[in-house]
C-alpha cells in the first residue's frame, strides 16, 4: 500500500497492469512521462538492480550516471520500502 494517497491513483495502477506486452508499457510510458521523467525512472530502476547485485554505490554511479543521493533513496527504498523493488527484481529473474 502506497504511503501517499493521490486521487486517481488507483485508476493509473490499474491502467498499468493492463498492458500486455513491453510495447504497449513503452507508447504508454512515452505518452504519459517527459522524457526526463521517463530517464529518472529507469535510472532509479537500475540503480535497484545493481544495488540488489552487490554492487557499491561507486560503481552504482559510474555506470549509471546516478548521484550518492539517488542511489541512497534508492537504497533506502530496497531495504526498508513497501517491497515494490525487490518484487519487479525477483520477478525480471524469474522470468530469465
Amino acid at each position: 500500500m502506497t504511503k501517499l494517497k493521490f486521487n486517481d491513483a488507483d485508476k493509473l495502477y490499474k491502467a498499468i497492469i493492463s498492458l500486455k506486452d513491453e510495447k504497449e508499457c513503452a507508447a504508454f510510458f512515452d505518452d504519459i512521462c517527459t522524457i526526463q521523467e521517463l530517464e529518472a525512472i529507469v535510472q532509479r530502476f537500475e540503480v535497484a538492480c545493481q544495488l540488489d547485485e552487490g554492487k557499491s554505490y561507486v560503481d552504482i554511479n559510474k555506470t549509471t550516471g546516478a548521484s550518492t543521493a539517488t542511489i541512497c533513496r534508492v537504497s533506502k527504498c530496497l531495504n526498508y520500502g513497501d517491497g515494490g523493488y525487490k518484487l519487479a527484481i525477483d520477478r525480471i529473474k524469474e522470468a530469465k
